[in-house]
């Protein structure tokens, strides 16, 4: 589990947008393998330019804690979105509700440096990973209520 401060630390240092870009695409391309089984219609986030696929699953030997596979096909987005998932690993599904896109977009300074359409793509990411978790959560909760 990363922090946004750790991020926001780890921006400061690399001061110009050409060095965070890289950043961006370094971590999009150390972001783990996505299970081509898990590319699927219900785990694309139709709302996004690029083609980006997010699945959320729990943590073994970690009660309540959930962990993402992610991808996409365009090395920005994929790394934001490596950003996301580092931002929620190893939390509950009620910590990854209150996941602010606002503050981590003003924190990043990310609204200066990607297109109207990119920034809509981005929320609609966020916004699959809640809706993703909420029904993890509900499911574990009907199975052990089962």
């Amino acid at each position: 589990m990363t922090s946004l401060d750790d991020i926001v630390d780890i921006f400061e240092l690399l001061g110009d947008w050409d060095q965070r870009y890289l950043y961006l695409t370094e971590l999009g391309e150390k972001l783990p393998l996505m299970p081509e089984a898990l590319k699927t219609e219900d785990n694309r986030v139709k709302a996004c330019m690029s083609k980006v696929w997010i699945s959320p699953h729990t943590v073994k030997n970690k009660p309540g804690a959930l962990e993402f596979y992610g991808d996409c096909d365009t090395s920005i987005i994929k790394g934001v979105l490596a950003v996301l998932i580092q931002l929620c690993n190893g939390n509950t599904a009620a910590s990854i509700e209150e996941l602010d896109i606002d503050q981590i977009f003003d924190r990043l300074n990310l609204a200066d440096h990607l297109s109207p359409n990119r920034h809509v793509g981005v929320y609609a990411i966020v916004g699959m990973m809640k809706q993703q978790v909420q029904v993890l959560a509900a499911s574990s909760i009907s199975s052990e209520q089962g």
